[in-house]
């Protein structure tokens, strides 16, 4: 019973990495069409984790992939192998702004200062609070989290096929899928994969590779792209040994709109190995048809935005200052490891898209094979990486024909809608 699954980042990864735990070696395919694994946000979103921050329908998946990450990070040695770190969550707002009823991020109405995190600048009328209950967050380094899911999943013998695109379904006489025709990227060969399974999880580009292979289908897939950039960093304020010895491998976690002057609302992010993680800037691009494309689309003008931000932020305070302000500069004392943008798939209800499509709605008589189905796993916006252990572990489920470890029917593919344009 054959499994393809249509795109190589941290969702269709987890799906391979949980599915082939007990199935047949060589009957997991994974089909990536980018030259570079995780080249798209599963390399350079955040790796931010959460267990309770999610809205009803969404709240039993957010728990459970959350206790997932937990307990993969503790019997694989996930410090060491993806950077886990169990964390803290504050935001940074001014005193002026809770004076007047700014609302918090965690809906408590009673604001409870914190001290300031020596990592973090001092902001003139600055203040901090946590919005974290102990043990509910976390962090994690996504690239090197997608690479170990790839690499178990492959040990076990589920195939990679990279670069390679999927031209189109191979059907019967009934219109039943026995097939997806391939192209390889570097010989431009076409091959055929047996399919008796396919699940569709290429993140913004997800919606374009449906409407390609179902054509007459009535489902329209609602998840548009939302461009951002990031930063990683090096600061002399958050070391090896500030990680070890002060912050005793725990992380933090940083959400603010401070200063407002910018225009956008940076996040920030202690990962395992002394490295800084900001991004939050997030101007509207239109989608390239393959993620390779993506670095033609990189405006210096726009990382400088974010840059300036990391500085006012992350930066050494000037001589005889004691917290910064917008009439004084930041010392520039940090060091850039890695400059990226990279698109993330938003679904209009503001949860992902993950179920099976039924075959009526699959168009033009196309139907699954009764052994297997059609899935779909896209629309994870800013939680992608967080959700992904639990959507693996769903979805594998669901090809199994086995009831789900928790109720997902709230993000079920629904009818037709309008697509966002790509």
């Amino acid at each position: 019973m054959s499994t393809v699954i249509l795109g190589g980042g941290i969702i269709g990864t987890s799906i391979a990495y949980y599915l082939s735990a007990n199935q047949p070696e060589g009957e997991i395919h994974i089909v990536e069409q980018s030259p570079e694994l995780f080249s798209a946000a599963s390399g350079y979103a955040a790796g931010f984790l959460a267990r309770d921050w999610f809205v009803p329908s969404l709240a039993p998946l957010g728990a459970l992939s959350f206790d997932l990450h937990k307990e993969l990070a503790a019997e694989n040695y996930g410090q060491k192998n993806w950077g886990f770190m169990n964390g803290t969550a504050f935001s940074l707002d001014t005193v002026s702004r809770q004076r007047q009823g700014a609302p918090r991020g965690d809906g408590s109405d009673d604001p409870t200062p914190v001290e300031w995190p020596k990592w973090l600048t001092k902001q003139k009328e600055g203040m901090i609070e946590r919005i974290s209950e102990e043990g509910t967050v976390a962090q994690v380094d996504p690239l090197r989290l997608s690479h170990y899911l790839m690499d178990g999943a492959i040990s076990r013998g589920a195939k990679l096929h990279h670069p390679a695109k999927a031209a189109a379904l191979v059907k019967d006489a009934d219109g039943t899928i026995t097939g997806v025709s391939i192209v390889s990227g570097d010989s431009k060969k076409e091959s055929t994969i047996p399919c008796t399974n396919l699940v569709l999880s290429m993140g913004p580009w997800t919606p374009q590779i449906f409407k390609d292979l179902f054509p007459s289908s009535s489902i329209s897939l609602d998840i548009s792209p939302l461009a951002g950039y990031s930063l990683v960093v090096r600061s002399p304020r958050y070391t090896l040994e500030h990680q070890r010895n002060v912050h005793r491998g725990q992380s933090h976690a940083v959400f603010t709109t401070y200063p407002s002057s910018y225009g956008f609302s940076p996040e920030i992010f202690l990962r395992e190995g002394g490295e800084i993680y900001i991004a939050g800037l997030n101007p509207t691009i239109k989608l390239p048809s393959r993620a390779e494309d993506i670095n033609r689309l990189f405006d210096p003008r726009e990382m400088q935005k974010l840059k300036d931000v990391t500085v006012r932020l992350l930066g050494g305070l000037a001589k005889d200052t004691e917290e910064a302000a917008d009439k004084t500069t930041n010392l520039d004392d940090l060091e850039v490891l890695r400059e990226g943008l990279c698109f993330r798939p938003v679904g209009s209800t503001g949860v992902p898209t993950i179920g099976e499509i039924e075959n009526l709605s699959l168009g033009g008589g196309t139907r699954a094979s009764p052994r297997g189905g059609v899935f779909i796993a896209a629309g994870h916006g800013p939680w992608g990486i967080s959700l992904s252990l639990g959507t693996g572990k769903i979805i594998s489920e669901m090809i199994k024909k086995q009831k789900t470890s928790v109720d997902v029917t709230g993000l079920a593919v629904t009818g037709k809608g309008s697509t966002s344009p790509l």
